[in-house]
């Protein structure tokens, strides 16, 4: 008997599409791990079905150069993106996937690429990266879950990886669609989504509709400077998160983290994380797209309680899309002692790009960003200003 699809199902190639963890929309998990997007997200790719077996990939690859001023400062051309590709089935009463992702960021080199009061991992084992922004590894996700429908908008899940994302936080942010269009990435990256590549994640969850609740047990160590390999450790740190999608154009999330030994440079000392999020994407009219980010977190480690924001926007209109960027954080790493003080800085950041298609699935782009950052004045001095700039141009080749 023929069936028609529902408003939460997609036709690609006469084959009937809905998430791989409920009975939703498949553009709710266009994003990263299990995190949900809003159902309005723009959902491109390269999709083809055989059987009973639906097949999709996308990818962006971006040279960019990268001028970071002042005396902590340094300029760069280097090479970012991602590749991704996933293979779905029906199983039993519900949905089995895989997906795998891999970067060319460890060609760009260990200790990464310039970017201002950025800081986080290691280029070397002994000394942190400060005011640059590591390389992530050539493997960023090996997954497979498999979800079983109980209700007929009830499923339960089960998600394992090598690596992946564990339930903490919203997506990350090269798929977040507020600010996927810039090279550049958040120096809220280690409040926020840090832990999307996690060697080793187990979660489980429930999906009720527009809510899903999910725990994730998981390895909390972020990745070390060797950026070509699998590491493993016990699973032994937890995450959860409550997720609520109450309108098409919104997805909210909360979610809390116990990291076990998270940073390879101060071992034996644990953190509690916290974050909250709002994602918003709504089409204004024909051609026009509008997409948001406000998010929150919270790093505490003993009595230290650090805070990140951020609010991204993009307006994309025809080939054009103009994304915007606006972060503070609470940062103990800028300077390189043990336990420093918590300097509360900023940063604002805003680009364009025009793409140019080359193919049905291929464009090639052009842009170029300027970030303005804000610095307290007790530490001005190391950077010559309060208001140190950065800026990048960059091209990119995007399969969609």
């Amino acid at each position: 008997m023929d069936r028609s699809p529902s408003t939460n199902e997609i036709v690609i190639a006469d084959y009937v599409m809905s998430g791989a963890l409920g009975s939703y929309i498949t553009s709710r998990e266009s994003a990263s791990g299990t995190a949900w997007q809003p159902d309005a997200t723009d959902h491109s790719g390269i999709m083809i079905s055989s059987g009973d077996w639906m097949f999709m990939a996308h990818g962006l690859l971006n040279l960019v150069y990268d001028h970071q001023s002042g005396a902590r400062g340094a300029n760069k051309a280097f090479a970012s993106g991602m590749l991704m590709g996933m293979a779905r089935r029906p199983f039993g009463s519900g949905t089995v996937q895989f997906r795998a992702s891999i970067s060319p960021d460890p060609l760009m080199g260990a200790r990464g690429y310039p970017l201002l009061l950025a800081s986080g991992e290691t280029a070397n084992g002994h000394d942190r990266l400060i005011d640059r922004q590591h390389p992530h590894d050539f493997l960023m996700e090996l997954s497979a879950s498999v979800s079983q429908r109980i209700a007929p908008r009830t499923s339960v899940f089960v998600y394992g990886a090598l690596p992946g994302e564990p339930a903490f936080g919203p997506p990350a942010f090269m798929h977040r669609e507020a600010i996927m269009d810039s090279p550049e990435a958040p120096i809220s990256h280690h409040w926020l989504d840090s832990t999307h590549i996690s060697f080793g994640v187990l979660t489980a969850g429930v999906v009720v509709n527009r809510v899903k609740l999910e725990v994730s047990r998981f390895n909390a160590r972020e990745p070390d400077q060797h950026r070509w390999n699998i590491e493993t450790r016990p699973l032994d740190s937890t995450a959860v998160r409550l997720s609520w999608n109450p309108t098409r154009e919104l997805a909210l999330q909360g979610s809390w983290g116990h990291f076990v030994d998270p940073e390879q440079l101060e071992p034996g000392v644990d953190q509690k994380r916290w974050s909250a999020s709002l994602l918003y994407a709504r089409e204004l009219a024909p051609g026009w797209t509008l997409a948001g980010t406000l998010a929150w977190g919270r790093k505490a480690v003993g009595h230290h309680k650090d805070d990140g924001y951020v609010a991204e926007a993009s307006l994309k209109h025809g080939d054009w899309t103009v994304f915007g960027r606006g972060e503070i954080t609470d940062n103990r790493e800028l300077v390189p002692i043990g336990d420093g003080p918590a300097y509360r800085v900023g940063k604002a950041s805003l680009g364009v790009v025009r793409d140019f298609r080359l193919a049905k699935s291929v464009t090639v782009g052009a842009g170029g960003l300027f970030a303005l950052n804000f610095v307290p004045n007790g530490s001005a001095p190391s950077y010559g200003s309060t208001h140190p700039i950065g800026a990048m141009g960059f091209v990119r080749l995007k399969l969609q």
